[in-house]
C-alpha cells in the first residue's frame, strides 16, 4: 500500500489472536505497528511513550471501556485518530465511542481491504464508518443542532467556511481537494486551522459543529 510505512499503528484489544492478526495484517501492508496491547491502561501508556498516528481500539476491555481510552487518549500529544474497531454495532456503543473522540468505527465483520484503507483514511483525518452507522451518527448530530446553540462562533475566512461545508456533507479530504482545485495538504491546513479556531479535535466533531450551522443544507 502506497505511503502506508510512514502510518504508525497501535492496536488495542484483549483476544490475543484477534490482536496479532490485526497486527499481521497491518504490518504486511506497509503499516508500521508500534504496539499491540490487550489492556486500556497498557495502551495509555503505550501510546504516550510511542506515539502513534491511529490507534485501532476494541471497545470490549478487562480494565477501561474502550470509550474511557479514547477520552483519555485526547490529552496525548500528538492526538492520535482513533479507529474503533469492534464486534458491536449498537447505537448506544457507535455514539459513545465517537463522543469520547473516536474518528471512525468499523464492525470486526469488515473485509480485511476495507478496514486497511480504514487506517489509511482514519490516519488522513477522514470520518470512517461501517455503511449504515455514519447516517446513524449524523441523525444524532442533526438531533442535537436542533437544541439551542451560542449565537456567535469563532470568525471562519470564506474558503475555511467552503471547505466546512464539503466536509459536513461527507466528502474525503481528496475529493475536497477535487472540487475546490486544491492540494490535499491545503485542504488537510484549512482543516487544522478551522479545529484550531473552533477548539474541536477532531472531523467527528468539526461535522457536528457544521451541521449545527446548518453547512450541510444544499
Amino acid at each position: 500500500m502506497a505511503g502506508a510505512g510512514a502510518i504508525r499503528v497501535m492496536v488495542v484489544d484483549d483476544h490475543p489472536m484477534w490482536r496479532d492478526g490485526v497486527a499481521r495484517d497491518l504490518t504486511e501492508a506497509g503499516y508500521e505497528v508500534v504496539a499491540a496491547v490487550g489492556e486500556g491502561r497498557a495502551a495509555l501508556a503505550a501510546a504516550a511513550a510511542v506515539r502513534p498516528d491511529v490507534v485501532v481500539l476494541d471497545l470490549r476491555l478487562p480494565d477501561l471501556s474502550g470509550a474511557e481510552v479514547a477520552a483519555r487518549l485526547g490529552a496525548v500529544e500528538p492526538r492520535p485518530h482513533v479507529l474503533v474497531l469492534s464486534a458491536s454495532a449498537e447505537q448506544d456503543d457507535v455514539l459513545d465511542a465517537v463522543k469520547a473522540g473516536a474518528s471512525g468505527y468499523l464492525v470486526k465483520s469488515a473485509r480485511k481491504e476495507e478496514f486497511l484503507d480504514a487506517v489509511r483514511r482514519t490516519a488522513e483525518g477522514d470520518a470512517v464508518f461501517t455503511p449504515g452507522l455514519a447516517g446513524l451518527v449524523l441523525g444524532e448530530y442533526r438531533r442535537l443542532a436542533a437544541q439551542p446553540a451560542p449565537a456567535e462562533g469563532p470568525r471562519l475566512t470564506e474558503r475555511e467556511t467552503e471547505v466546512l461545508r464539503l466536509v459536513a456533507k461527507g466528502l474525503s479530504y481528496k475529493q475536497i481537494a477535487a472540487r475546490l482545485v486544491l492540494s490535499h495538504r491545503t485542504v488537510q491546513n484549512h482543516v487544522q486551522n478551522t479545529l484550531g479556531k473552533l477548539q474541536l479535535h477532531n472531523r467527528v466533531e468539526l461535522v457536528r459543529y457544521a451541521i449545527e450551522q446548518g453547512l450541510d443544507a444544499d
